[in-house]
């Protein structure tokens, strides 16, 4: 079993992880229209700040790991947080686009400094108990499920409070984010044990062994691990769908936005409810199996879709095809997410220490969020078509069901014969942790 200090730091890193999530949906979900309807900018602008907001967290969560390996994930983490704060206090004082775009920034990059330090920290709770394989690990749920229940919380309770401080204006929904912030940091301050500052060479930091001095960027040398992020990607791609092709699916029925927070709200809450069960199945799958078991519901929830589609100006038309894409590609989710964060420390170069998880944590990420922007660009391009060309109404689903199933084949072949199959954490598997944002 862990030690006590161990259940207690992860207890800590979980809590941390939920007060995150509070404190991001509590705000970023109405940014958009704060910018337009209090401080008057146009669409363009709206667009670049949410959008270079996204970019600064993707595209450093590989720079926000290395930070991690070389700092230590407590001073990661907390760097994180006050990253955030700094963020928030920018966009509360912000009246044109050049502060609101600063603090956009600084937010995303925020949380590109949390997350990976977070995960790389949360990945040794998901060591096998001392005693060897036979120890139980195997009929252990892995920490990264209670990490998706604690994303999952704070991404159901956040934007009910920020809706419930918008009432006050915007300035209250920051004001409130700021103070969920500043209790987190506090709190990781004195609730995280002071690590090592930077790792000596070829030393372990939680002892005396040995372990590789490779260089910053070793993940990226690492070619089957770079091989395993790029078809994992396509998990946050297929996720991204309910931000981009399952709204428009909605508008091409008729239906109005307020389903599309009814749609986010089943996807809560069948993660809250199907989030152990379907762990106890991936615990029974193994990694291989349940990779491959995860795409294939990813694959079928987008075949459902491309089949039940509908014309633009279609009137009159269901919702339930739609929530049926949502509920299977959830359950997809269910099997994916931990997986994935639960192989990652079998790549490293020593498995069995503390050192350079960050790194290929953060790698990981941005790998998925390169899937998002490379995979929504063409996917709009192609939605775009179906409209002008009056193509079957499916089309666009088509490509996201093949590289869906591509990684269901892929992924074990990937594994097959490494490491990653006796991962260092056990087999389990959860529903999808909506990433530290």
């Amino acid at each position: 079993m862990p030690s006590p200090d161990r259940r207690s730091e992860t207890r800590t890193l979980l809590g941390a992880q939920l007060v995150f999530n509070i404190g991001f949906y509590a705000v970023v979900p109405f940014l958009a229209g704060a910018m337009g309807t209090e401080y008057g900018l146009d669409a363009a602008a709206i667009g670049l700040v949410l959008g270079a907001r996204t970019f600064s967290q993707q595209g450093m969560f590989l720079f926000g790991g290395l930070l991690a390996d070389r700092w230590g994930a407590r001073r990661a983490i907390l760097t994180g947080c006050l990253v955030r704060i700094l963020g928030y206090a920018t966009l509360a004082a912000a009246s044109d686009f050049t502060l609101f775009l600063l603090g956009a920034v600084l937010t995303g990059a925020g949380g590109a400094l949390f997350s990976p330090a977070l995960e790389s920290q949360l990945s040794h709770a998901d060591q096998p108990p001392a005693g060897g394989p036979g120890a139980g690990g195997r009929n252990r749920r892995s920490v990264f499920v209670w990490l998706a229940i604690t994303g999952e919380l704070g991404a159901v309770v956040g934007p009910l409070l920020g809706s419930a401080l918008l009432g006050w204006g915007f300035d209250a929904a920051l004001t409130a984010g700021i103070a969920v912030f500043t209790a987190v940091t506090v709190l990781l301050w004195f609730r995280l044990p002071a690590g090592p500052g930077r790792r000596p060479r070829g030393r372990d930091p939680e002892g005396s062994a040995t372990v590789p001095a490779g260089p910053a960027l070793d993940c990226l040398r690492n070619r089957r691990f770079v091989v395993f992020c790029l078809f994992a990607g396509t998990n946050m791609l297929a996720y991204n769908q309910l931000y981009f092709t399952v709204p428009v699916e909605l508008d091409r029925r008729g239906l109005d936005a307020a389903w599309l927070g009814g749609l986010f709200l089943l996807a809560s809450v069948l993660t809250l409810l199907l989030q152990l069960p379907v762990s106890t199945l991936g615990r029974h799958l193994g990694p291989g199996r349940a990779l491959s078991a995860g795409f294939l519901l990813v694959a079928a929830a987008f075949t459902v879709a491309a089949v039940t589609s509908v014309p633009p100006g279609t009137s009159g038309s269901s919702v339930l095809p739609v929530m049926g894409t949502v509920a299977v590609l959830i359950l997809g989710h269910m099997l994916l997410t931990p997986t994935i964060l639960s192989l990652v420390p079998a790549f490293t170069p020593a498995p069995e220490t503390r050192s350079g998880r960050g790194a290929y944590y953060g790698l990981a990420a941005t790998c998925g969020g390169v899937a998002v922007l490379v995979g929504n660009a063409g996917l709009g391009v192609l939605l775009e078509l179906t409209a002008r060309h009056q193509w079957w109404p499916g089309t666009p689903w088509v490509p996201l069901t093949l590289l869906a199933l591509l990684a269901a084949a892929a992924l074990p072949v990937v594994l097959r014969g490494h490491g990653a199959v006796r991962a260092p954490g056990p087999s389990a598997t959860a529903a999808p942790s909506r990433r530290t944002p």
